[in-house]
């Protein structure tokens, strides 16, 4: 007797197919070239290449901070190629972490309060936002910091607030641009083993990074050169 489930597999949370940005000229640049990505719920990837490459380009495509020139990008299943400034902004605060090389925290509000900044513009209530923001940081292993200013804080610290800011609103894609990029060596380290914790949990981590040292702690690595995605090996 044959058995069927109702289950159907969940899309994979980024899929792009044949998506391509070109900048006019002249001469006419061609920054991302027919890239055919997807991103598995739970995945940890790299992105890798060298400055000029098209990773900038790339990393505004996948945070819908920009739009393709062609091709389909699907976002947990959603098709944003054609969405509206609006619903692309409300779909991006919604589904995606972003964490920066720079810290981009506030230096005049706590720590707490850089974590849940987020959430007070989306009118949260404030019980909530204070335990949200509290959790987070729990996640990331600074409980002990809430009430600290930013800038009492390592790099490292720093780094892990700005992870919990981008992890608090429980996002489809925490999406990371060369988050290690200010960071000495031991603080480079202790955030990687963050992000393995992260994939660990079941988040789906994207880096996006020059260093080859970074992107090979993910379970898979693409390359970028000239624009053109490949695999590459781990």
């Amino acid at each position: 007797m044959t058995t069927t489930s109702d289950a159907s597999p969940s899309p994979p949370v980024v899929e792009m197919v044949g998506v391509g940005r070109s900048f006019p000229g002249p001469p006419q640049v061609h920054a991302v070239r027919d890239v055919d990505l997807a991103i598995d719920r739970g995945e940890y990837l790299s992105i890798v290449g060298p400055s000029g490459s098209g990773k900038s380009t790339l990393l505004h495509l996948l945070g819908l901070l920009d739009r393709p020139t062609h091709g389909t990008y699907r976002l947990d299943g959603v098709d944003v190629s054609e969405l509206s400034e609006a619903h692309r902004a409300e779909l991006r605060g919604e589904r995606i972490g972003f964490v920066f090389q720079a810290f981009h925290l506030l230096p005049h509000r706590s720590v707490l309060e850089n974590v849940g900044l987020s959430m007070l513009y989306q009118r949260v209530p404030r019980r909530e936002r204070v335990q949200r923001s509290r959790d987070a940081l729990e996640r990331v292993g600074l409980a002990h910091r809430v009430d600290f200013d930013p800038g009492t804080l390592s790099g490292g610290e720093r780094q892990r607030v700005a992870i919990a800011r981008a992890l608090v609103g429980e996002p489809s894609l925490l999406l990371a641009d060369e988050p290690t990029g200010n960071l000495d060596s031991d603080n480079v380290e202790a955030v990687l083993d963050l992000f393995d914790k992260l994939h660990t949990e079941g988040i789906t981590v994207a880096v996006i990074t020059h260093d080859d040292h970074v992107s090979a702690r993910a379970g898979r690595r693409v390359r970028i050169t000239d624009g053109t995605l490949s695999e590459a090996a781990v």
